[in-house]
């Protein structure tokens, strides 16, 4: 198969999703309402419900127009509903008070309801990149099985043992392979440096290179971070993995290194988005000034669609 190729059948399967605002008007499904406490939470869902303000947010909002998008749910085998899309109506309704929820219920398998899942949360703004990144290898995962091609070896050979599925993935999110690519390799991350680039202590595409770190070399670079309170560059980070791989890398090496960079970590609040970030969406000869100007009109327009979702 040439590079750039997508196997018909994967496109079919993907095109078969593509569309499930539109499938669940033209299909004319029944909407009955049922109970939170025949509700479960999706098996494995990647993306977290929390009380915030934009919960609080939904919560007056359902209080005084009810839920306007019914939760999408499928049958479990020992009763009840699992909830395939609509966790957040769910927990907002636990907190207004309110007993029942419209849902539409479907008899989805486990791939089928994997991708509703996923790209239902995808739409959602403020997504953290642990999610991001557990809800394309659970999609990558589930178009493969689908289309008759199970998964083999482990996540960090998406690259190249899923060829094509991430493609797919990536069309539907609007973004490159390559990046949901880089997205997935953050699950090689121990949970504690994830925790860090949720947390903008560690910048994505650094904590990318750092993915291919050993689980005790991870760990190492952890302590490194701790001691010398400072946040590797681009260049660090690869410099780390390309030891990595030769065998070389060492406790003392990772310090050494380490110890050469004078940035420190941002505090909580702070945001900084270093060059080689900058680089995946500008050209590289953009100036400084006019990136600015578009990172600035991108945050105006999305205060706009804010407020505007606020006021319905």
């Amino acid at each position: 198969m040439k590079d750039g190729d997508v196997e018909p059948n994967l496109v079919a399967y993907a095109d078969s999703f593509s569309m499930e605002e539109s499938r669940q008007k033209d299909a004319g499904e029944q909407i009955r309402r049922v109970h939170l406490l025949e509700l479960h939470p999706f098996k494995d869902h990647p993306f977290r419900v929390v009380d915030d303000d934009r919960m609080m947010e939904t919560v007056e909002s359902v209080k005084e127009y009810g839920v306007l998008v019914p939760l999408i749910v499928r049958p479990m085998d020992e009763g009840g509903y699992e909830i395939v899309s609509g966790h957040r109506r769910k927990r907002a309704c636990e907190l207004a008070g309110i007993d029942e929820v419209p849902v539409i219920v479907r008899n989805l398998d486990d791939d089928e309801a994997v991708i509703i899942m996923v790209d239902a949360n995808l739409q959602r703004e403020n997504i953290l990149p642990s999610e991001r990144a557990k809800a394309y290898q659970m999609k990558i995962d589930a178009i493969r099985r689908k289309a008759g091609r199970p998964a083999k070896g482990n996540v960090s050979q998406v690259g190249t043992d899923l060829p094509r599925a991430d493609e797919i993935v990536a069309q539907e999110a609007g973004t490159s392979r390559n990046q949901v690519q880089r997205f997935i390799r953050l699950n090689n991350l121990e949970p504690s440096l994830l925790d860090r680039v949720d947390h903008g202590e560690l910048a994505f595409t650094p904590a990318v290179e750092l993915s291919y770190l050993k689980p005790q070399e991870q760990q190492w670079f952890q302590a490194a971070l701790e001691t010398t309170q400072q946040t590797p560059s681009l260049s660090q980070a690869q410099r780390l993995k390309k030891a990595s791989k030769e065998g070389t890398l060492s406790e003392e090496g990772i310090l050494e290194i380490m110890s050469e960079n004078k940035q420190t970590v941002p505090s909580k609040g702070s945001i900084i988005i270093s060059e080689a970030e900058q680089d995946i969406y500008f050209p590289g000869s953009y100036p400084l000034a006019k990136r600015r100007k578009v990172i600035f009109r991108l945050l105006d327009n999305w205060l706009r669609h804010r407020q505007r979702e606020q006021e319905r």
